[in-house]
Parts: C-alpha cells; sequence; structure tokens
C-alpha cells in the first residue's frame, strides 16, 4: 500500500473514531467500544474498497454493507458521513426524535443504510440473502457484513453461514469483529464460541485471519476475498474494543455507554493527536 492511500485511510479512520465519540456523547448514550473497534474496516471499506457512490445510494450495481451487530452505529454513521453521505453536524442528532440517524440502522431514513438491523444475527441472514439476489441477477455487486463476535453466539449465524458456502456466494464476506468482549463480558465467560476460524473452515468457508487495525493486512485480506471463487469469505479481525482512546480500551463498561464532558474532552484529544 503507498504512502498516501495509508495516510488517507489514518485520518479517515481517526475522523470516524472521533465522529462516533462526538455521536455517543451528544446522545448521552450509544455503543462506543464496538464502533471504535471497527473503524479501520470502515475506512477501508468506504473510502477504498466499497463500489459505492453517495449522490446516488441506491444504484442498483453497488457494494453493499450490512451491519449486523447494528448497535453500533455510532462508527457506521461516523463512516457515512466521512464517505459524503451527510454532513457530519448531523452526527450531533445521533438517537434524537426526528433525526435520521436513530440508534440502529434504518434502510429507510438514513442514505447509504443498506438493511435495518438490530437484533443479532438477522444482519448476517439478510446480508446472505442479498448476495444470492445478486449473483442471481448478474450483477458484479459484493456484499460485505460486519458481525460481532459475541454475535456468533446466535444459532441464526451458523444456519446463514451454511447457506452461504451452499449457494457458493464468493461475492460474500463476512467481517468478524474478534474483540473478546460483549455486553455481559469477554465472550469465552458469556457462551465461548471460539475457535472463531476453525468453525468457519468446518462450514466450508475461506477464513482469513488478520489484526483488524492493520491497514495493509486489511488490504490484503479483502485482496484475496475478491480472488476466491466459489466460497464466501470470512475475515476475522482481532480488534480491541474502544480502540485509540485509552480508558475505554479493552474495558467491557465502555460496550454501551456514554462519557461525560471531562471523559469526551479526554477521548477528543487523544483521537486529535493520533497520527
Amino acid at each position: 500500500m503507498d504512502h498516501e492511500t495509508l495516510s488517507r485511510l489514518k485520518i479517515a479512520a481517526k475522523n470516524i473514531r472521533l465522529g462516533a465519540i462526538e455521536a455517543v456523547y451528544s446522545a448521552a448514550s450509544g455503543h462506543p467500544g464496538g464502533s471504535l473497534s471497527i473503524a479501520d474496516v470502515l475506512a477501508y471499506l468506504y473510502m477504498k474498497e466499497m463500489n459505492i457512490d453517495p449522490a446516488d445510494p441506491k444504484k442498483a450495481d453497488r457494494d453493499r454493507l450490512v451491519l449486523s451487530k447494528g448497535h453500533t452505529t455510532p462508527g457506521l454513521y461516523a463512516a457515512l458521513a466521512e464517505r459524503g453521505y451527510f454532513s457530519k453536524d448531523k452526527l450531533k442528532t445521533f438517537r434524537q426524535v426526528d433525526s435520521i440517524l436513530q440508534g440502529h440502522p434504518d434502510m429507510k431514513g438514513t442514505p447509504g443504510v443498506d438493511m435495518t438491523t438490530g437484533s443479532l444475527g438477522l444482519g448476517f441472514s439478510s446480508a446472505c440473502g442479498m448476495a444470492l439476489g445478486e449473483k442471481l441477477a448478474g450483477r458484479p455487486s459484493r456484499v460485505y457484513a460486519i458481525i460481532g463476535d459475541g454475535e456468533l453466539e446466535e444459532g441464526q449465524i451458523w444456519e446463514a453461514a451454511m447457506f452461504a458456502r451452499h449457494y457458493k456466494l464468493d461475492n460474500l464476506v463476512a467481517v468478524i469483529d474478534n474483540n473478546g468482549l460483549q455486553i455481559d463480558g469477554k465472550i469465552t465467560e458469556v457462551i465461548d464460541p471460539t475457535p472463531i476460524p476453525e468453525k468457519f473452515t468446518a462450514f466450508g468457508w475461506n477464513v482469513i485471519t488478520i489484526d483488524g487495525h492493520d491497514f495493509e493486512a486489511i488490504g490484503n485480506a479483502f485482496t484475496a476475498a475478491r480472488a476466491c471463487k466459489n466460497q464466501p469469505t470470512a475475515i476475522i479481525c482481532h480488534t480491541s474494543k474502544g480502540k485509540g482512546v485509552s480508558f475505554m480500551e479493552n474495558n467491557v463498561k465502555w460496550h454501551g455507554s456514554a462519557p461525560n464532558k471531562e471523559q469526551y474532552e479526554q477521548a477528543i484529544s487523544e483521537l486529535t493527536a493520533t497520527r
């Protein structure tokens, strides 16, 4: 990856993290931890990988992104704002009555949102249906589903995984945000879904495991996913919950808590200083 592209992606990821914190603080509610852990992947997808056009959000041959872990909308909305789907000022209206930016994604109300999600597991199934539909229509569109590692405890995830392999959905990529924490604690202590790579392999998927904060690794993974034929791809991203904010990192408290004024100011200061 050339220096200019890497620099652009790092700036985008920083802005996505800043936007996510701004949204959660403005609403005094939301899910910052998992939004920050996927910021680098979102930056790569929206700024480099996906065939999308903010001026034409519903174009037929666009790539689709489904945020299956739908509670992490602060990250998604910040990415959409960074890409130009709406003004960044809108992030301050997060979760307000009549705002286009509600707590979970709304495909009817928010430009750039491809699927309404919230109940864990359902988004991944929707992504599988989208991928099959695009194949049947003969379009080149690709579908990306971002899934939480705690979400892997849902049985529906594995039904969808079987479906995707059966129909050879090589236009589908499941991105697993493997930060190790869910609302009730460590995933290994709630209902342990590990070993994650081995399970997707057993279900017939092409599996790639990476550092989800390393843009070189992220880029190589998505390139390899495009090259894989007759199999869906799962990219297992090892990430840190709350990445970029010292007091949030790997702290389960920040799964679904909003910072107070002092914490907000510290978070903005730390993220602004990020290179």
